[in-house]
């Protein structure tokens, strides 16, 4: 795997906010495609309110009066835990303390991005309220269709949208019941049927693992199937989830997902999904492709990850854009032959 030698290659210091009482504190975990010669990236940006000496401002979206509110906390609220930045925790619920919202972003070389000054989508509903997050794009017969995460006090939902110029949306609603995490969906039907990977939320008993859905219509999602798991003892024992839109090899179909170990240190790795049976895995990384290393990934908002929304694949390479510390985007590529023959095939 070989990374760009001027990454990060988008910072949160390059996108505006929007609005003034707001900082940016990541531009992450994109999206992306090729839009006949541009590359388009969809920049899954945080944002908090300017901090304030005394207090602790919480953005909300209010869906009665359609514009975000604020909770307000005091700093020295006994009944409050404020011990990690990314929540503040009472004793009835907990809250985020960033709304994340996506942004376009659009290159002729795939490295240098003019990142669009106002958000593409962002929080508008019920199931939206505290952001939204982390979108994969596909492209399915001419248009572009965007699963991400809506968050809210009701749960994590998974919803999707499609556009076809990246400059208007339009949202087809929830897909995926709360909770449930990285959805991303097949570029074409298979044996008729259309298939997503997906997370739903875990009980007592499970884990955070990749599971597998099949619809008619993109829509309407059953016969919902667990794929794969965690592994003890490896770099992905402590959740999976898939990352990026599969796309077809010799052999099948080729999945980017990512991988975190107990302690919640992020890498990527590859499975080869079967051509026409994409529930059957034929093979797995036995090693990361690519682990936190440099220091853009090792330091940030949350150290020690590389997570990745967006592949694009040409004839000799992967393109992989990915979310570096929660905190910028990066740019690596590796050759297709490298990562088919990192691989581990299962016995059949």
């Amino acid at each position: 795997m070989l990374r760009y030698n001027k990454n990060p290659i988008i910072t949160p210091a390059q996108v505006k906010p929007s609005r003034p009482d707001f900082e940016v504190i990541g531009a992450f975990n994109a999206s992306a495609i090729k839009m006949n010669e541009e590359i388009i990236l969809l920049i899954r940006v945080a944002e908090r309110p300017v901090p304030d000496q005394d207090k602790y401002r919480v953005p909300l979206f209010d869906v009665k009066r359609e514009h975000i509110t604020f909770l307000e906390f005091d700093k020295n609220d006994e009944d409050c835990d404020f011990s990690d930045s990314r929540w503040i925790r009472t004793k009835e619920k907990s809250y985020i303390t960033s709304i994340s919202h996506l942004r376009v972003a659009r290159s002729k070389d795939g490295l240098n991005f003019e990142i669009e000054e106002t958000p593409a989508m962002a929080a508008a509903n019920q199931y939206e309220t505290y952001g939204i997050e982390d979108p994969r794009t596909v492209r399915i017969d001419g248009r572009y269709y965007i699963t991400y995460s809506a968050i809210s006090d009701i749960g994590i939902t998974d919803c999707l949208a499609v556009t076809e110029d990246f400059k208007t949306f339009q949202r087809l609603g929830l897909v995926f019941h709360p909770d449930n995490k990285d959805v991303v969906i097949f570029p074409e039907k298979i044996e008729g049927k259309y298939y997503a990977l997906h997370r739903p939320s875990t009980s007592v008993f499970g884990k955070p693992d990749i599971w597998i859905a099949e619809s008619p219509d993109l829509l309407c999602w059953g016969n919902h199937r667990h794929l794969m798991g965690t592994r003890e003892g490896y770099w992905d024992n402590g959740r999976v989830g898939a990352s990026a839109t599969p796309f077809k090899v010799d052999g099948g179909w080729l999945e980017i997902y990512h991988g975190a170990t107990k302690d919640d240190r992020y890498c990527l790795g590859a499975l080869l999904h079967h051509e026409t049976r994409p529930w059957e895995i034929i093979a797995r990384s036995k090693e990361p492709i690519l682990e936190p290393k440099e220091i853009y990934e090792t330091e940030g908002f949350l150290g020690g990850v590389v997570f990745t929304c967006g592949v694009i694949p040409d004839e000799e390479d992967i393109h992989i854009y990915y979310g570096a510390a929660d905190t910028s985007i990066c740019y690596a590529k590796s050759s297709l032959e490298e990562i088919m023959g990192s691989l581990e095939y299962y016995e059949k």
